[in-house]
């Protein structure tokens, strides 16, 4: 029987205006849009804590909504990425990890951290930042344990029960179209963004990790224009492949060299053309195509 990883598809957030109406019924309240968006997609990508250090209380409350196979992937904070830019970042990181993250429990997904598109690679400064990143739940306790006073009293460090945990980074300066990039995010086992932006900022797809991290920011117009049904065939494709270990036909790669050999790789994919109501539909579509080509 052929090995087969698992592949989830959801959109980047869920709390947007114009889908009410549309995607939430009409009559639906504000505060039980999770509960429904996570009954129709099987994950979703948290970015308030890219703007902001969350409660503990949310992440808690987000874990009671959700059905227990849920899965969140949660985006790093911009005060690490954008305002320090990976510099003196021990303290702010280990807040990070500290600020309820971990009542997420068994529904943490990946870690998405996304550089802006002034920042040019840096080798040490990449590799060091990267040394930072928890590779399991007991380094993200030791790690979040070292908190200051920022998050005194609102804190909540243990990542208990003891697994691997998993990072994506999304690069958007033409500097890291560089083998050395690739080889740096391989020795760490981070996964390189699979980002579709319209060829704005750099689009390859070099495997680098055990699994798989699209964003797609939306077909022509970045956060707002949806995918036809041939486009979402084409992605559909390329997450079959990538969840049975495979690499695409012709794949385009920043480097020659393939990804590290699997047999499966879990792939999550993130709609975050959510200014108009186009991500939960084509999240959904997606994910039937998916589920038919099991």
């Amino acid at each position: 029987m052929t090995t087969i990883g698992r592949a989830r598809v959801g959109m980047s957030g869920w709390r947007y205006p114009p889908w009410r109406g549309v995607f939430y019924p009409k009559d639906l309240p504000q505060r039980r849009e999770l509960e429904f968006a996570s009954r129709a997609v099987a994950t979703i990508e948290l970015n308030g804590s890219f703007y902001s250090l969350q409660k503990p209380a949310y992440y808690a409350q987000w874990h009671q909504e959700t059905p227990d196979d849920f899965a969140f992937s949660v985006k790093g904070s911009r005060y690490i990425t954008h305002i320090l830019r990976l510099r003196d970042i021990e303290q702010p990181i280990a807040n990070f990890f500290a600020s309820g993250i971990a009542n997420l429990g068994e529904k943490l997904g990946p870690f998405l951290w996304q550089l802006p598109p002034t920042t040019r690679y840096d080798p040490g400064l990449l590799d060091a930042f990267l040394s930072l990143l928890p590779k399991d739940a007991d380094a993200a306790t030791a790690l979040a344990e070292r908190h200051d006073d920022k998050v005194k009293g609102r804190a909540a460090v243990s990542y208990a029960p003891s697994r691997p945990l998993r990072h994506a980074l999304e690069v958007r300066h033409d500097s890291f179209v560089d083998p050395s990039f690739v080889a740096l995010l391989r020795r760490h086992g981070v996964a390189f963004v699979v980002a579709d932006t319209g060829d704005r900022w750099p689009e390859f797809e070099d495997l680098t990790a055990d699994f798989v991290y699209v964003r797609l920011h939306g077909a022509s117009e970045l956060y707002a224009s949806g995918y036809s049904d041939a486009e979402l065939e084409r992605w559909a494709d390329r997450i079959d492949r990538w969840r049975r270990g495979e690499e695409t036909p012709r794949p385009r790669r920043i480097t020659d060299e393939a990804g590290p050999r699997a047999a499966a790789r879990d792939v999550f994919c993130y709609f975050d053309n959510t200014a108009k109501e186009f991500a939960p539909r084509n999240a959904q579509h997606l994910a039937r195509l998916l589920e038919a080509a099991r």
